[in-house]
């Protein structure tokens, strides 16, 4: 009996990294992150993105925001509908919804300078919205960056992220 839970659990450990292999984390901006003077239509030319991947968004704590608004939102630098908001200075969005997912800082100045990314997400159609906060409306999720748990199982060690 022993055996074959530990054989259940291998095949599930694998299977749950081959999953996780698949998708790419993004680091916004790279090594500049988020944050003014930064072309990000020209961050995102030559990437594609899938349900799955992540947004990495590395800023000042308080300086800048991440919010996730409409198009309209987008293209009038207003986050005053914000479908999703977060100032913490590590923000991760996992991408669960294909369409075209918009951010914008919302520190009044910093969207009408530049600090905005549309992200378009393969897979077809466009999303209502994009990704929203945990519990919320389906999407995906916005949420500060929390680490990385270590678990062991069956011997072996997994890296979970937690969000």
């Amino acid at each position: 009996m022993a055996s074959s839970s530990a054989a259940l659990l291998a095949v599930l450990v694998v299977a749950g990294c081959a999953g996780m292999a698949a998708a790419v984390s993004y680091t916004v901006g790279e090594a500049k992150g988020w944050v003014t003077g930064v072309d990000y239509s020209g961050w995102t030319s030559g990437k594609s993105f899938a349900v799955g991947d992540t947004l990495v968004f590395s800023y000042v704590s308080k300086v800048h925001t991440v919010t996730e608004v409409s198009q309209g939102g987008y293209t009038s630098c207003s986050g005053s509908n914000a479908l999703a908001k977060d100032d913490s200075g590590a923000t991760t969005v996992t991408l669960a919804t294909p369409g075209t997912h918009y951010y914008i800082c919302n520190i009044p100045g910093h969207c009408a300078s530049g600090m905005k990314l549309a992200v378009t997400v393969a897979g077809g159609g466009s999303s209502a919205g994009g990704s929203t906060p945990s519990g919320a409306s389906a999407g995906g999720s916005l949420a500060p960056a929390m680490g990385a748990v270590v678990a062991a199982a069956a011997g072996a060690l997994l890296k979970v992220a937690l969000f």
